[in-house]
């Protein structure tokens, strides 16, 4: 949830390390902090709750060539100056930062409060600097290799210290990437803000304790030395750019067609071909709207294929985690998330590992934790997605999810999901603003659909809610009249998606049944339905193509029409709220 950033090197680290938490805002925005070395020794921090930019100037004072930086999500302890990383031993010797949780920290504490420590903070974190103080003789990498042999939980940390020359990383189930530059090391949460200074990277396993120096890096597994490979990252400085648009949000709805295209052609691996080639039932694991993507197949591969799916949302599989088999049997778990990293999503890939099922990740990110768990992984090409609300990346997760349909369905739709790519780059001009003068004054915002575009309502009513604020729910649009026409006024507007097919007749129905408890509806269909134009207030032609695009097209309007009506409510639209990009705790 929260950033993280490292640095050893010949350059003046404050500066490097502001620029890269900038790239990490959208994993936490709540405050914000920065530890250097100074070259004449000790530890120089400063921390303030709010933005980077609203305090940058402070930092100027920061001094050194080696340093660590901290963008919060808050867990425990509001999000105040006090709370901020970097946090300090008792001697202000150390300094740490922290990203996940120590859930064993309130015992830590008060045990090292009986043995004499002060406590400065209300976080989880302080108990790390405090641990480690007690190991500290001038081996930074050892004392921070036995602190953290009393933890339990989850942590990707980085630590310096006056009187050690290095920077220590250490990992346990929490994303850490080390960047290898020219005399020069980093180390991050993720890859964004590496990207600008470097191509090759080393993913530290869970577990890694790993020592940086400007010439390079040492790291301890288990006691003993390992080497990690190098490898190069094909993303580009430019995916992090804006490139003229006002937007991250805006750009990645825009880079959709592109996305699509070449998610949709990448290569698909024999390990990925055989597993789904073997499968005759699939259950899907995701989060958010990672798991309206994986509902969204589950409906396509039922009514396509003929091929059972089900679809758990991973923070529940892993506690009520369906009946398994003891044995790999044919069934496949497919485990969906963007970041790779996703808590609740590796949990549940975990629990069905460890039933013996074959499994397999659909994710965006190379190296991250769910790559090393499954058995093969369907890499997507999305790029880095900067903006907390997926966009991109859904769109990405459902190119992933077609191109498993394809093998399932022997290739017929092949020809068909071929040519989305157009249909979506045709619905990016589509006009939303008369739904937006609607959605913008209302208090709740309903969205319904019926098969695959019931998932499609989901993600609708999810965007308008993180970037708006406005209270929004999605439905099948039959399950309105089991109880929430209660809730429909003609402050009350209902989006309904309505395309051709076999659900036309009866949502033309449904939405003449929210038109008589008097709530104005927007109808998304496709140009040239006079019927549906005639009944809604507002209607929103889209494209018409196939119905396995038609998903695509209308999830594309629906995040139009979510950006246009925050931008028309002023909100931050790419940090929204109490969110974060990558949640990493459970």
């Amino acid at each position: 949830m929260c950033g993280i950033i490292g640095y050893t090197g010949r350059r003046s680290a404050a500066g490097l390390i502001i620029g890269g938490l900038r790239r990490l805002e959208y994993r936490g925005y709540d405050s914000f902090g920065v530890a250097t070395k100074p070259d004449d020794g000790g530890i120089a921090v400063f921390k303030k709750s709010g933005r980077i930019s609203e305090n940058e100037c402070a930092l100027d004072d920061l001094s050194g060539h080696h340093g660590i930086g901290h963008t919060r999500w808050a867990t425990h302890g509001i999000p105040d100056d006090r709370n901020a990383h970097p946090h300090m031993d008792c001697r202000d010797e150390i300094a740490i930062v922290h990203n996940g949780i120590i859930e064993n920290f309130a015992h830590l504490k008060k045990d090292l409060e009986g043995r004499g420590h002060t406590f400065r903070s209300d976080t989880d974190t302080e108990v790390v600097a405090h641990l480690i103080e007690e190991h500290f003789s001038g081996d930074l990498f050892e004392a921070v290799r036995m602190a953290v042999k009393d933890l339990e939980g989850t942590y990707a940390l980085l630590v310096i210290a006056g009187g050690d020359g290095r920077l220590i990383a250490a990992r346990n189930s929490s994303p850490l990437v080390l960047g290898v530059g020219d005399g020069e090391m980093f180390a991050a949460s993720d890859l964004a803000p590496l990207l600008e200074h470097t191509e090759r990277v080393i993913f530290l396993e869970d577990g890694d304790i790993a020592a940086l120096s400007p010439g390079g890096v040492e790291i301890c597994h288990a006691g003993k030395a390992v080497t990690r490979g190098v490898e190069r990252v094909a993303w580009r400085l430019d995916d992090v750019h804006l490139g003229g648009f006002a937007h991250y949000m805006l750009k990645e709805i825009f880079e959709q067609p592109q996305v699509f295209f070449e998610t949709f052609r990448a290569p698909v691996s024999d390990a990925v071909a055989h597993a789904v080639s073997r499968a005759d039932n699939i259950s899907v694991v995701a989060c958010g709207s990672s798991y309206h993507a994986g509902l969204t197949f589950a409906y396509l591969a039922e009514s396509l294929c003929g091929l059972p799916v089900r679809v758990w949302q991973a923070s529940e599989y892993r506690y009520y985690p369906p009946p398994l088999p003891g044995s790999a049997g044919a069934g496949l778990v497919v485990a969906v998330t963007q970041s790779g990293e996703t808590a609740d999503t590796l949990a549940a890939l975990k629990q069905a590992k460890a039933h013996n099922l074959r499994t397999l990740a659909i994710t965006n990110v190379p190296g991250s934790s769910v790559t090393r768990i499954a058995d093969s992984t369907y890499l997507m090409r999305a790029g880095p997605e900067i903006s907390v609300a997926a966009t991109k990346s859904f769109i990405a997760q459902l190119a992933a999810c077609m191109r498993i349909l394809t093998r399932l369905c022997g290739n017929s739709f092949d020809e068909v999901i071929s040519r989305a790519h157009i249909a979506i780059g045709e619905a990016l001009l589509t006009d939303v603003s008369d739904a937006v003068a609607i959605c913008a004054s209302a208090a709740s915002v309903f969205f319904v659909g019926r098969g695959p575009f019931y998932p499609a309502a989901l993600e609708g009513a999810l965007k308008m809610k993180e970037i708006t604020y406005i209270h929004a729910e999605g439905y099948a649009a039959g399950e309105l009249k089991h109880g929430p026409f209660a809730l429909l006024t003609p402050d009350t507007p209902a989006i309904a998606l309505c395309m051709p097919g076999a659900t036309h007749g009866v949502m033309l129905s449904n939405i003449k049944e929210m038109k008589a408890r008097g709530a104005p509806v927007i109808g998304v269909g496709v140009k040239g339905d006079a019927e549906l134009a005639e009944v809604v207030d507002v209607f929103i032609p889209v494209p018409e193509t196939e119905e396995v695009l038609q998903v695509l097209t209308a999830t594309v309007v629906l995040q139009l029409l979510a950006y246009h009506t925050a931008l028309a409510l002023d909100r931050d639209i790419d940090k929204p709220r109490n969110l974060a990009k990558s949640v990493t705790v459970e």
